[in-house]
């Protein structure tokens, strides 16, 4: 029996929403701890690099893992990984919740970003099993992607609501009730898969997949901070080097973690690298962007969190209009369109954050959120169906590890660029200028009075960074839809299953090896 047929349509509607809230957690713990940066600097005294480690050290660990889980998903069972992973994040919430300095909570974030790596996997490939039918898959995955993309953006409201009322350790206890759901909603209404035949588990390739991507990510941090120097090049090179061997590996393996030969198609790499890029942009925006409301704008953290909630609204109407948007301009002229808004927005931010009024400002975030969200949505799709359903996990680690990755590179790049030219674009009188002015805005504004001078010229230097950040993600954005554009085909329905033939659905959900109950 295929498992479509041993699910019904509200069951699998169901699972679907326990599913979107436990990867709707995820991308809200992505962004919650962005309006608390204040809060941070004044109670835990974190230096810039800290910060910097404390935004980026969880979606780093969720990069670094994703692979390795993805495909352990596929042998022990996605649901049963999904519920260890909700268990070990509620865990590590609350450890984050009550660190009493900077390094205990960056190594909280650090699990939680390990636990997160044992959910991501899971919630995607449990979609791929769940909706074998290519409209409605499509449709799901719009779903999930949606909870993705608003989640990011929803994380800053949620967190300007609990610091209006709470110290900055709520915003990590608000995890425990959706844990909670999700364990008990989860196990009685997801359904257990897995591959019935996933060969040996390769632990070296676990090695090798997180020492590939972890020194490359850390290299880009450390650079755009400090410079090109040994530690610099020395992690890019590692980084380099571990990821040849991987692939190599991947490549001798008769079960490799991740099927290597899918890269060779210009489409799967197009669509790999669009999702990247979008996500890039977006994480790298917030980041800032959050900071940028309360610390130069003078919002309190709830009105910041309500001033980018336009993205989060945005990134929903997605739902709406994917399937429209596939219709009329077919897939790959429809991703590319996307990123091409989302430029369109952050060429609209740039203009707007020096001077411009705060509505205007705000109301720029919204075609970021619809192109991202579509993008997102449309290159996700892709690639979970570029390989058969038995290795959903790990077709789903690929996707996911792209997203991830651009999580991390967004705040490692724009948020360290944004430090280097607040840093470049102070002109202070002398003797006015101290350790803590020149470290980060959230700091100069701890030391010296609001209304002062000094306050003035380091609020006025902090927009020229978000302004020039927002050029450079813009930049990026076009590129990648012009790549979108020329590698990714025009199908104008729901991406077809290439592995599953007419009349074999039954040996398709055979290979998955569903396990309802």
């Amino acid at each position: 029996m295929t498992l479509h047929r041993e699910l019904s349509s509200p069951r699998r509607w169901a699972a679907l929403a326990v599913l979107v809230s436990a990867v709707l957690l995820l991308a809200i713990d992505a962004t919650v701890l962005y309006l608390a940066v204040p809060s941070l600097t004044a109670d835990l005294n974190p230096t810039a690099n800290q910060i910097l480690w404390i935004g980026d050290v969880y979606s780093l660990a969720i990069a670094g893992l994703l692979v390795t889980m993805g495909t352990l998903a596929d042998r022990i069972g996605r649901k049963r990984l999904l519920m260890i992973g909700s268990a070990a994040f509620g865990l590590a919430s609350l450890l984050g919740a009550f660190a009493p300095n900077a390094e205990l909570l960056i190594m909280a974030r650090l699990l939680l970003g390990v636990a997160g790596a044992t959910i991501m996997p899971s919630t995607l490939s449990i979609i791929r099993a769940m909706f074998p039918d290519p409209t409605e898959r499509t449709r799901a995955i719009a779903i999930w992607s949606a909870a993705s993309a608003a989640g990011i953006a929803i994380g800053p409201l949620v967190g300007g609501a609990l610091l209006e009322n709470f110290w900055w350790g709520s915003v990590f206890l608000i995890n425990i009730p959706v844990v909670l759901v999700t364990l008990t909603a989860g196990a009685f209404l997801i359904p257990e898969s897995r591959d019935p035949n996933p060969g040996r588990f390769d632990i070296m390739s676990s090695f090798l997949s997180f020492g590939a991507i972890v020194p490359l990510v850390y290299a880009i941090k450390h650079g755009v901070d400090h410079g090109l120097d040994a530690i610099t090049g020395g992690g890019l090179v590692l980084g380099v080097a571990v990821g040849a061997v991987f692939v190599r590996r991947q490549r001798r393996l008769t079960s490799p973690m991740i099927d290597v030969t899918l890269f060779r198609n210009p489409s799967f790499r197009g669509a790999v690298g669009a999702n990247v890029v979008a996500i890039f942009a977006l994480t790298g925006l917030l980041f800032f962007f959050s900071q940028y409301l309360q610390l130069a704008r003078g919002l309190s953290p709830l009105r910041a969190g309500l001033a980018e909630l336009p993205t989060a609204i945005a990134s929903i109407a997605v739902v709406a209009i994917v399937g429209l948007a596939l219709r009329r301009l077919g897939r790959g002229r429809a991703v590319a369109v996307a990123l091409l808004v989302s430029a369109g927005g952050m060429a609209l931010i740039a203009q707007a954050v020096d001077s411009a009024p705060l509505l205007l400002v705000c109301l720029s975030l919204i075609p970021v959120g619809l192109g991202v969200g579509l993008a997102m949505t449309l290159t996700t799709d892709a690639v979970v169906t570029a390989v058969p359903p038995r290795k959903a996990g790990a077709a789903s680690a690929i996707a996911e590890t792209a997203y991830e990755l651009g999580v991390a590179l967004g705040i490692a790049v724009l948020g360290s660029l944004v430090t280097v030219v607040y840093r470049s674009s102070l002109s202070l009188p002398a003797g006015s200028e101290t350790p803590a002015v020149r470290e980060s805005l959230a700091s100069a504004l701890q030391s010296v009075p609001a209304e002062s001078h000094v306050a003035d010229i380091a609020q006025a230097a902090f927009a020229q960074a978000i302004e020039k950040a927002s050029l450079v993600a813009g930049l990026l954005l076009l590129v990648a839809a012009v790549i979108a554009w020329g590698t990714i085909p025009n199908d104008r329905g729901a991406a077809k299953d290439p592995h599953d033939e007419p009349g074999d659905s039954e040996q398709a959900a055979g290979d998955d090896a569903p396990v309802c109950g």
